[in-house]
């Protein structure tokens, strides 16, 4: 190449040099200057993994606790058989309904969910009473232990005015996996 580029004149040689400068520009323009911000990228990547690790490794810190806390509230709840669970719900709502003067006009099949955890059981009613009685009703089945809920309401007033026709869906949760805490209140109950 030296050799070649002795035998040039000067105004020729300045003109290799000119072409070489343009497309040595060139060719950093298509291949390098584009990829001056990857630097940036990757150290934004780098941040956000670095703050996901961080996250994992607190909850990972917290195994312990959330363990605690998982075993506290599976011992809270009584155990019932998955055979007796949609009873356990017609009970539970008849007597807090009797308990409150709710009158409970029909029921209608009960719809079954599970997840990982529950067996939930889906009831809809169809009751009448006044304000009052619905809203003790409705208050007495969400406290204690029913892990009773209400996930529809419609109330509509009756005919003369006097009381409200509810059509209520109830879903009740129960515990899906029984561990041996949670089967002896259940027999000495049953027992």
């Amino acid at each position: 190449m030296k050799k070649y580029f002795a035998q040039l004149r000067p105004l020729e040689r300045r003109f290799a040099v000119g072409v070489l400068v343009v497309l040595f520009l060139v060719l950093n323009w298509v291949f390098i200057w584009p990829h001056f911000s990857d630097w940036g990228n990757l150290k934004a990547r780098r941040k956000i993994a670095h703050d996901k690790l961080q996250l994992y490794q607190t909850a990972i810190a917290q195994t312990d606790t959330y363990q605690k806390q998982v075993n506290s509230l599976q011992s809270q709840g009584e155990f019932v058989a998955p055979e007796d669970q949609a009873i356990n719900m017609k009970q539970t709502i008849t007597l807090q309904a009797n308990a409150c003067g709710v009158g409970i006009v029909n029921y209608s099949g009960s719809i079954v969910h599970s997840n990982q955890f529950f067996m939930e059981q889906v009831q809809n009613i169809t009751a009448i009473a006044d304000d009052k009685q619905l809203v003790d009703f409705l208050y007495k089945l969400g406290s204690g232990a029913s892990m009773t809920r209400v996930i529809d309401l419609v109330l509509q007033p009756d005919s003369p005015r006097q009381h409200l026709n509810a059509n209520i869906r109830l879903v009740a949760s129960y515990q899906k996996n029984a561990t041996a805490t949670n089967l002896k209140p259940a027999t000495a109950k049953a027992k």
